[in-house]
């Protein structure tokens, strides 16, 4: 396929990403903690922070220092997002690709990768293995390849949404697939899509060209780098972001993602609605190149610093991570996770308990069962929400942070995430799960003032529980 050209590009197209600038304000100095204590209060105030302020927390590696970045992170993490974590799954669609990104499994030239598109009727019969889980909101995962156009994309959306099984049903359908042109994203928008997710991978120029061969579409720096402007020019107001840890030096990265995510604020008037932050995995046929993989006490500190250079952005943290740090890096700032997760073509249905790199584009290392990790969560004493109100109601884009800023999420995505749990713990939770999950219940109601908006929402959960009343929402 053809490296696309110049008037494919978004009218805000630029490569906005400056080496030079970026790698100055990495160089190893320290850091004063009186400066550092301006920095966490500025984000402490809900303020977005300026790369130079996230360069400041990057340089502040004392041990007293992170331990502060930390503490900051958790505090932020409280009063913009209360205790809720999001839950969503992967569903992998297509393993088709014309790139040969040299970290992925689906690369065009692994002999290995077993290649498969999902019919009409496997994928309706992946949705509803999904419902009968319990999950609500998925994020559909395609190949780069020609069949995999806009069109093939919303005919999907449609499918998943219209797949139905008893009190299951999708609500929210996020993507995770090529970069389009602006009349592409118009027709994907057309279909009811959340989230248009796209992964820049690394943000240090020479590295992308080391990793994506030329040749292929993705080889195109700026046209990946523009992709979500084309999207908020055809519509979607809604998107995600991520980088690939372990490519290039994370901390690099991290101003990477901040350079996005403040590009996007000043020409669109409104950041990433999402952050995802995975760390290099295992694929077939690919070997690991240890020079820049990220140990856990520097994952622990890219959440961190993450979450209090980007005050309103979700953060995403995958199942490639071990079931014990996923749990530990909770409090820093994740708002969302996938749980029960299966990446392989069919595997919601077809997988055992093993796992086949040759089925997967890369290896998970938190293949628990969703109500185990919904029970874990209940018991950390964390809300597992499934909410899709404010998607449904228009409350994106600018208008999400209009209820954001003020601090309407915890009064609105609390009372609408133990309706959710209310749904799950009815439908599809163990008993064991019940049990935890009532008792969290109770502990939140206690929490709420009484009023009205506690009494409507009494009144939900005990419609949710003894009626097929389902789908309530503020």
């Amino acid at each position: 396929m053809s490296i696309p050209k110049e008037n494919q590009l978004s009218s805000a197209a630029q490569d906005f990403i400056d080496e030079n600038r970026l790698s100055k304000l990495l160089v190893s100095r320290p850091v004063d903690n009186g400066r550092l204590e301006e920095v966490v209060q500025k984000s402490l105030d809900k303020h977005p922070l300026t790369v130079e302020e996230t360069a400041v927390l990057l340089q502040a590696d004392k041990p007293q220092q992170v331990e502060r970045i930390f503490e900051g992170a958790r505090t932020l993490k409280r009063n913009v997002y209360g205790n809720r974590i999001v839950i969503f799954a992967p569903l992998y669609i297509g393993s088709k690709c014309i790139n040969d990104c040299l970290y992925c499994a689906f690369r065009r030239s692994n002999p290995d990768a077993v290649r498969r598109t999902l019919s009409s009727e496997e994928l309706k019969v992946q949705v509803e293995a999904l419902e009968d889980r319990g999950h609500k909101r998925l994020i559909l995962v395609f190949g780069e390849h020609p069949d995999y156009d806009a069109h093939f994309i919303a005919d999907t959306v449609r499918t998943v949404y219209e797949t139905k099984k008893g009190h299951g049903m999708i609500r929210r359908v996020n993507i995770n697939a090529a970069p389009l042109d602006v009349a592409g994203y118009k027709v994907v928008k057309e279909a009811g899509i959340g989230t248009y997710q796209i992964f820049h991978e690394t943000y240090h120029h020479a590295t992308y060209a080391e990793y994506h061969p030329l040749n292929t579409r993705k080889a195109d720096y700026l046209y990946r780098l523009d992709g979500l402007n084309r999207a908020m020019e055809g519509g979607i107001d809604d998107v995600g972001i991520g980088s690939l840890f372990g490519l290039y030096d994370w901390r690099f990265e991290v101003l990477g993602l901040v350079s996005h995510a403040l590009h996007l604020q000043k020409h669109y008037g409104v950041g990433p609605h999402t952050i995802s932050f995975p760390r290099l995995r295992p694929a077939s046929r690919f070997k690991l190149n240890e020079r820049y993989l990220v140990g856990d006490h520097d994952f622990k500190r890219i959440i961190a610093i993450l979450r209090l250079a980007v005050p309103y952005t979700g953060l995403i943290l995958t199942a490639r991570e071990r079931p014990e740090l996923r749990r530990e890096v909770m409090a820093f700032g994740v708002s969302q996770i996938d749980a029960g997760s299966r990446i392989e073509l069919g595997g919601y249905t077809e997988a055992g308990d093993t796992q086949v790199l040759e089925r997967e584009q890369f290896s998970l290392s938190d293949i628990r069962p969703l109500d185990e990790v919904m029970n874990e969560l209940l018991r950390d004493g964390y809300i597992p929400s499934f909410c899709t109100a404010c998607y449904r109601l228009g409350r994106t884009g600018e208008h999400f942070m209009e209820f954001a800023i003020p601090g309407f999420i915890k009064k609105y995505c609390t009372p609408n995430a133990l309706t959710t749990l209310m749904e799950y713990l009815v439908d599809y939770g163990s008993p064991e799960t019940r049990k935890e999950g009532a008792q969290l219940i109770e502990r939140e109601l206690a929490k709420m003032k009484d009023g009205q908006l506690k009494q409507k929402l009494m009144e939900r959960l005990e419609s949710i529980r003894t009626s097929d009343k389902r789908d309530l929402y503020f």
